[in-house]
């Protein structure tokens, strides 16, 4: 069965791939979801399907009362976040007193405030650096690794 017989069976909607990995998700299953631009989606892989999840971030909790250091504080996370997003190898990562304040404004999840910290950040950046310049191998499975940590 070919995927137009599929779709007519069961009404499937279908999306391209674009050329920065985006997808455009069919407005169909955008309203049966009462999705609204700017959600979070988490994305994973379920036998061999691309499964993505709604993620309400904010909503649940109301935003917390910030001073106005904090709200300062809070812009300059901000900034530093989309940066990492737009480009991760050339932006600094948070301090700890910005990645706290993010993650309670709910910006960032808590539990993963540690990886938009400059700490992880900069070995984010020395393990690009390595695979670039070829110091790092790929392994197709755990045995593998295991057989070349023995060599050492």
């Amino acid at each position: 069965m070919n995927l137009s017989e599929t779709q007519r069976r069961i009404g499937v909607s279908t999306t391209k791939v674009g050329p920065k990995h985006q997808i455009t998700i069919p407005k169909d299953v955008f309203d049966k979801l009462h999705l609204t631009t700017g959600d979070v989606l988490e994305a994973d892989v379920e036998g061999g399907k691309i499964v993505l999840v709604p993620k309400k971030l904010v909503e649940k909790a109301p935003m917390p009362k910030l001073s106005k250091r904090e709200q300062v504080v809070l812009k300059r996370a901000q900034q530093k976040i989309e940066a990492i997003r737009k480009t991760p190898l050339a932006s600094k990562g948070l301090t700890a007193e910005e990645a706290d304040i993010a993650s309670r404004a709910g910006l960032i999840d808590t539990d993963q405030r540690w990886w938009w910290t400059e700490e992880w950040q900069k070995g984010e950046r020395e393990v690009e650096k390595d695979r670039k310049a070829g110091r790092t191998e790929i392994f197709p499975d755990v045995e593998g690794l295991i057989k070349n940590l023995r060599k050492v």
